[in-house]
């Protein structure tokens, strides 16, 4: 998730550069509830330890409201579709979601 800020953060940076304004936080939607309940946790658990510095950088930014990380169920993730094997239907679902449209489909 921490990489993913990164690059949302770096995104924002680059719309900065283009004088394109984003006054709202950039959304990471997530599938994994357990992750999302960590990176809004205040309190450190022996459990998390591990990943102690990537949450104090998830917190911080969630705090300036840089990012949102609000949770997606795992059948409306979109990422999904370009990194995981998916059931017809599924892909077919995801790709309407994006606007894509398959451009030698007989009109």
């Amino acid at each position: 998730m921490a990489k993913a800020i990164c690059e949302l953060l770096w995104i924002r940076n680059l719309m900065q550069d283009l004088n394109i304004k984003q006054d709202n936080p950039m959304r990471l939607y997530c599938d994994n509830r357990a992750a999302c309940n960590i990176a809004h946790n205040p309190i450190q658990h022996d459990r998390t330890k591990h990943v102690e510095i990537d949450r104090h950088f998830i917190k911080e930014k969630l705090e300036a409201k840089l990012i949102e990380v609000p949770h997606v169920r795992s059948q409306d993730q979109l990422a999904d579709v370009l990194t995981k094997a998916v059931s017809n239907q599924l892909f077919y679902n995801c790709l309407k979601k994006l606007r894509m449209s398959d451009i030698y489909a007989p009109t």
